[in-house]
Formats: structure tokens, sequence, C-alpha cells
């Protein structure tokens, strides 16, 4: 999901600067990927190393369009961590879903949660 954004962003607007956000989502008993991080003795760093493979192959897309991307993490709620940022911004660019159904539930809620409230221009990509 986000490498199609990601994609878009690159092809449609080479001379932007490029933000890539990765929120880690916060611990909670539910369990899912977040789960792992509550074990960690520190959170920040966890969620780090957690990010750093999205963005070697962020970076890695980015090279081939000779652009340079600056990567940030974020913890907390997806849709809430990129509407805190996106007065930041210009423009979000935003994917609308990923592969299996929970995730085209999850990610499209938050897609839409950001397309309704953001201060600034949203783009979603498919």
């Amino acid at each position: 999901m986000g490498q199609r954004a990601l994609e878009y962003a690159l092809e449609n607007h080479p001379d932007a600067e490029i933000t890539v956000l990765h929120v880690v989502g916060e611990p909670s008993p539910w369990g899912g990927a977040a789960t792992s991080l509550v074990l960690a003795d520190d959170l920040e760093e966890a969620a780090e190393e957690r990010a750093e493979e999205v963005f070697d192959a962020a970076r890695e897309r980015a090279a081939e369009y000779d652009i340079e991307i600056t990567t940030e993490v974020q913890l907390g709620r997806p849709a809430q961590a990129i509407l805190n940022r996106a007065d930041d911004f210009d423009a979000v660019v935003i994917g609308s879903h990923g592969g299996s159904l929970v995730d085209q539930l999850v990610v499209g809620n938050i897609a839409q949660k950001v397309f309704r409230n953001s201060p600034v221009p949203v783009i979603v990509t498919r």
C-alpha cells in the first residue's frame, strides 16, 4: 500500500520534498505486530528498527528516480499520527488498501479518516 503511494509521489511530484512517514501502532492487549514492541525495553528504538526495513525499500525505490527522501517514524494510531503531521506538508499521499481483507478494512479506514480530517489536500492511491 505505501509503495504505491510513494511511487505516485515520485512519478508525479519529482521536485517535491518527500517524507515517508511510517506509523508503528501502539501496543495493545489485542496483539498484532505491535505486541512484540511491548516487550522491548525501549519502545521508540524498537519502532525505529521495525521501520528501517520499510525505509530501506523506500530509499531504494526513490533512488531509481534519483530522488532523496526523508523518513520519519511515529508511534500511535496511524490516522491520528498522519493528521498530527499533515500541517507540515503541502499534501498527504496515502494508499487506500493492502492485500488482505483485514488490510482493506483497516487501512481503508485510515485513509478515509485522513481524507476527511486533513488540513491539506489528500491524494489516495490504489
